[in-house]
């Protein structure tokens, strides 16, 4: 016998559904045997086929929340002038973000989706920075600040990876 798909390679495989003549190249294993390709109809979870429709509905949640929480992350540091605060507050920014977007795109997880969440965290950063005029003290202060957007975008990236 020959495979189907590669003429050239002899195979004594068959696909265990169509009974077509496979190679170990082409065969898929699958739960319930080698199957080929066509058979096995591999395909991504649902969780993770996000059509342009769900990218375009996260970009503009994620960008209102980022809009929304750099106000609120403004408001909060200015009346609680306190230097470690903004590490708690950029983590819970980008939960925020990372929630509500999980929220907007059905739960839907994916790349693109995370980047796009950590894009929104750095514009709520940017928001409140310019909004505010909250711009950081020194190279710790700056630190500090690199460091908390960091854990922002960390968190928000992970609740849409």
């Amino acid at each position: 016998m020959r495979c189907a798909a590669h003429p050239d390679t002899e195979t004594t495989l068959r696909c265990g559904k169509c009974g077509r003549p496979i190679c170990p190249r082409c065969l898929v294993q699958t739960p319930v045997g080698a199957r080929c390709p066509d058979c096995a109809r591999l395909s991504k979870l649902p969780t993770y086929r996000v059509s342009v429709q769900f990218y375009l509905r996260a970009t503009g949640t994620a960008l209102g929340m980022a809009v929304v929480t750099g106000l609120i992350w403004g408001v909060i540091g200015n009346f609680l002038p306190f230097i470690l605060l903004n590490l708690l507050l950029a983590a819970a920014v980008g939960w925020a973000i990372g929630e509500v977007t999980g929220l907007a795109v059905n739960r839907k997880r994916g790349r693109w989706l995370a980047v796009i969440g950590g894009i929104a965290v750095a514009v709520s950063y940017a928001v409140n920075l310019f909004t505010f005029g909250m711009i950081p003290v020194g190279v710790v202060g700056w630190i500090l600040d690199l460091v908390g957007l960091g854990a922002g975008v960390y968190v928000a990236v992970m609740r849409l990876r």
